[in-house]
């Protein structure tokens, strides 16, 4: 049987050392009998038929799923073992039990099938929200492998994808008509839990005002005001799994009844081999919205071989026949930065800040934008989030103004991202004070806006923009939608 070994990790568990091997997952079938499958896990229509690799020997699988453990006994019968996985899927071998069947000695097969990370099992943020999904190892390790994932005292590789899913929905009615009986913050938050488990992460904490409903999440954000869904997350996440039971819930409790706009974007994973179905690749992710929206529109910004930036949208043309654009303003600025300095970043660990509160003093954090309520989180050992919301937002409708910042400072993999829907005629400012505070070696800039926003005029400011100090433009692209524009920046770091 091919396993697919993407990588391997020796670990020591009791008196025995183990061969962990990722591999992509579930339904075993075996030539006489069928292994039973696990409550809980899925079948897939991916199915892939492995060669006999096993021989004559007996073989003894644990298979994780989640925290709950399966033991499979195979038999001298095996001749093939059909694979059809879903959920991650860990199997541990025994290295001087099976050292003819060794991992070094398994072809990779071809597959289109995520592989599975390999993951500390004993603490997980959706189980304990304090715990960093970075927590297993020093924040700032010696050594690094070519892929930039940091090794600990043990060699043990670590990885963690900062790169977040961003993930924006709009409500209306069918009617055009709305009214305070129309709401997404009368979602109860046990509902939100069960719809965030979906995604695989938590709510850590929660502000609001009397537009917004903010909360920090185990891996990100999510942000919910009258008619409008932001949900941010990073990590192995899976956002785009929720959208059945979001549309439950928006129609059980808002009283909306039509989604009018959707958004859905993200830089270019560090990893993309570890991320989970749908979010393997961009084309897994635009196959599963183009089920759900007629009018979808898929796109890349920046160079496709090097960083870039997706985009999943709606851009449909009945929208500019009957004039129904540009309702209410709207405009984000998102900077995701990598490569950033090393003395910063120590900041977001728990060698230098206590919590949350002194790494956004001693960062600058609460000068970046003014007249902000913080809601921060500081991870341990390593790892920041925070959400602000206007302390004076008093009327009870429209969208709600904020900033979010997420931070994962290990130096092999480190990034950082900044998001606003601040209404400015010029960002130029924010864009710098951003840069001198996190001086990173590089960064994509977007800058959304509708026609009645006040930031549509930034567009052209930022065409004409070639550098921010030691920060220059590498490319820059402008894209207009039938009810945004869009401009996309890659600026790096020169000298670097």
């Amino acid at each position: 049987m091919h396993i697919l070994p993407r990588e391997k990790v020796r670990v020591a568990t009791g008196s025995e050392d183990l061969y962990l091997i990722t591999v992509p997952l579930l339904a075993l079938t075996t030539g006489r009998k069928k292994a039973k499958v696990p409550t809980g896990w899925s079948s897939s229509p991916l199915t892939q038929s492995c060669d006999p690799w096993l021989g004559d020997t007996e073989y003894t699988a644990q298979l994780t799923c989640s925290s709950r453990m399966y033991l499979f006994e195979l038999g001298d019968d095996t001749s093939t073992l059909d694979l059809v996985f879903w959920p991650l899927v860990h199997v541990w071998i025994d290295p001087q039990r099976y050292a003819s069947h060794s991992p070094d000695n398994c072809s990779t097969a071809s597959s289109n099938m995520c592989p599975f990370k390999i993951a500390e099992e004993a603490s997980s943020p959706s189980s304990n929200p304090s715990i960093s999904p970075t927590s297993s190892i020093s924040s700032f390790v010696s050594g690094s492998s070519d892929s930039g994932i940091s090794r600990d005292d043990n060699g043990e590789e670590h990885f963690f994808e900062g790169v977040e899913k961003l993930l924006e929905v709009w409500f209306t009615n069918k009617s055009g008509e709305i009214d305070e009986t129309n709401d997404l913050r009368y979602i109860p938050r046990k509902e939100l839990d069960s719809m965030l488990d979906l995604v695989k992460c938590t709510i850590i904490s929660s502000t609001k005002n009397a537009q917004l409903d903010s909360y920090v999440l185990s891996e990100s954000s999510m942000f919910i005001s009258q008619r409008r869904f932001i949900l941010k997350t990073c990590g192995t996440t899976t956002p785009l799994q929720c959208f059945d039971e979001l549309n439950r819930i928006v129609k059980t409790y808002s009283g909306f009844d039509t989604i009018e706009d959707i958004f859905y974007s993200r830089k270019n994973f560090e990893r993309p081999d570890l991320q989970m179905m749908p979010h393997c690749s961009f084309e897994q992710e635009v196959a599963l919205l183009d089920e759900i929206f007629a009018d979808g529109a898929a796109y890349c910004m920046g160079t496709m071989n090097r960083d870039c930036w997706y985009l999943y949208t709606l851009n449909p043309l009945d929208r500019y026949v009957t004039g129904n654009i540009d309702v209410e303003p709207d405009q984000t600025i998102e900077i995701l930065m990598t490569d950033l300095d090393p003395e910063v970043m120590k900041k977001f660990t728990k060698e230098v800040a206590n919590d949350g509160r002194e790494a956004t003093k001693l960062s600058g954090i609460d000068k970046l934008v003014p007249g902000m309520k913080i809601d921060d989180f500081l991870f341990d050992p390593c790892g920041y989030s925070m959400n602000g919301i206007l302390k004076n937002e008093s009327k009870d409708y429209g969208l709600g103004e904020y900033m979010t910042i997420h931070i994962t400072p290990e130096s092999e993999f480190s990034y950082v991202s900044f998001e606003s829907n601040i209404p400015l005629t010029s960002y130029l400012d924010m864009i710098q004070r951003v840069l001198d505070t996190f001086q990173p070696g590089k960064f994509i800039l977007t800058i959304f806006a509708n026609r009645t926003s006040m930031a549509a005029e930034s567009h052209k400011e930022l065409q004409a923009r070639q550098d921010f100090g030691d920060w220059l433009r590498k490319d820059i692209q402008y894209t207009s939608f039938q009810n945004y524009e869009l401009t996309y920046a890659h600026f790096v770091r020169f000298p670097s």
